[in-house]
């Protein structure tokens, strides 16, 4: 299980820079609302994240289903974070740390136990 840990991690490191990078363009150029921003820039990260780990971290094929089951999930979570961001006047820098250390964590498990699960017959 380390070694699988490990790959999640390296893709999320690259998926956390570009959930990041995205988040602070939309933040600083476009809107103060955090709940857009950190959905954006989580739904360009996401994809990136969810073909990386289907392919390098867990083996799989990326389907449809999969990647519904993927995004849907960690979308609403994004959703979440940002709104109680907005409702708590959180800085939008503890926004992004506090969503990277649960999407790390959960979305491992999640996505090792519900979206990339081998199925033995």
């Amino acid at each position: 299980m380390n070694k699988l840990f490990y790959r999640y991690v390296s893709v999320g490191v690259v998926n956390t820079l570009i959930h990041w990078a995205i988040f602070a363009i939309i933040r600083h150029e476009l809107t103060d609302n955090q709940a857009i921003a950190n959905f954006v820039g989580f739904s360009c990260a996401v994809t990136f994240s969810f073909f990386a780990n289907a392919k390098f971290t867990f083996g799989s094929q990326s389907t449809v289903k999969r990647y519904i089951l993927f995004v849907g999930f960690m979308g609403i979570m994004s959703i979440v974070f940002g709104l109680l961001a907005d409702r708590l006047n959180i800085l939008g820098l503890y926004t992004l740390i506090s969503f990277s250390l649960f999407s790390l964590i959960c979305g491992f498990f999640y996505s090792k136990h519900i979206v990339f699960k081998k199925i033995i017959h």
